[in-house]
């Protein structure tokens, strides 16, 4: 069993490493194909001498041919040097890095709200199938997955902070006053809401319906039935036998979607002025701004790489069937 594992896991990442290269080279042809010419945007509207925008292309490498800027960039990147960003003026995996934690601020409590809710939902729903619970849980998931994440935040925005004045509209903290210690906090927390909200919402909508099928039908499997029959409680039956079978195709959304939540707070922080990735790469995108352009794509690749590797353990741990044709293998 040992050794199956470490097979399998070294298989696993094998064809993780072929994909980020994949994503590396492709992205760096599209960053490039982007119109507009970076050095220009660098340098502005105001007239430059030809020598001085010549100077610049150079320094930065644009002058080579595309390919040797690709060679030249994958080698950067064996030694973790991802470039040097012209409009920031800083080196980009220093630059990502700072403001992709802000982003999985935001990211990872809306996943696991929206993860643990949904199941909690779907327990609620699944028993009573056709009942006007049910039919309640259906109706808001359908309206929270139809709904564009970046739409729904401003609904909150107008509706929290405009008309009730509830909570802070956009921003990561207040201009009014330096917060220290728990009053930071607290200040951080209550301008996490709505955009947290705006994230978790949505995927709340998937895992509840993906959750509320898979509780349906592994009701009518056998080995309930049995349990069933055996006399076992109600609540062992759940516990037991239907939620951790129940658990695998919501494992499978949320691992998968993770990459896609990454997206879904870039969308968000664009309406919350959140000062994310999201900001950092629009800004990107107006300044032609190869290098961090790539470092954001290379971030996000390395994420839903990642969180696909995770959800491929966690398989091997909750469904014995995954282990044994393994095994069987």
């Amino acid at each position: 069993m040992q050794h199956w594992f470490w097979r399998y896991s070294l298989t696993r990442l094998a064809w993780a490493a072929i994909t980020v290269l994949f994503i590396l080279v492709l992205n760096f042809l599209v960053t490039h194909l982007i119109p507009g010419d970076p050095v220009q945007a660098l340098v502005g509207d105001f007239p430059a001498p030809p020598e001085y925008i010549a100077a610049i292309r150079h320094d930065f490498g644009l002058d080579q041919p595309l390919a040797i800027q690709l060679f030249l960039y994958l080698r950067n990147l064996a030694h973790l040097n991802l470039g040097f960003s012209f409009a920031n003026r800083l080196p980009v995996l220093t630059l990502v890095l700072d403001r992709a934690r802000f982003t999985v601020l935001l990211m990872l409590p809306a996943l696991i709200l929206a993860s643990l809710l949904g199941v909690v939902l779907a327990l609620a729903a699944a028993p009573r199938a056709g009942g006007l619970w049910d039919m309640s849980v259906t109706t808001v998931s359908l309206l929270g997955y139809s709904v564009p994440i970046f739409w729904l935040g401003q609904i909150l925005i107008v509706l929290f902070a405009i008309k009730l004045g509830w909570l802070p509209a956009t921003g990561m903290a207040s201009l009014r006053g330096v917060h220290t210690g728990f009053g930071m906090v607290e200040d951080v927390g209550l301008h996490m809401i709505l955009p947290v909200a705006s994230i978790m919402l949505y995927y709340l909508a998937i895992v509840s319906r993906v959750a509320r099928v898979s509780i349906m039908q592994s009701q009518q499997q056998d080995f309930v039935l049995t349990a069933r029959g055996k006399g076992l409680s109600p609540r062992t039956v759940l516990w037991r036998h239907i939620l951790p079978n129940a658990l695998i195709p919501v494992v499978t959304v949320v691992g998968y979607n993770f990459g896609h939540s990454l997206t879904g707070a870039i969308l968000t922080e664009s309406v919350f002025a959140w000062p994310g990735l999201g900001n950092l790469f629009i800004t990107s995108i107006t300044n032609r701004d190869y290098p961090v352009l790539q470092g954001i794509f290379l971030f996000t690749a390395l994420t839903v790489v990642v969180a696909n590797f995770v959800t491929d353990m966690i398989y091997t741990w909750i469904d014995p069937r995954v282990r044994s044709g393994g095994a069987g293998g």
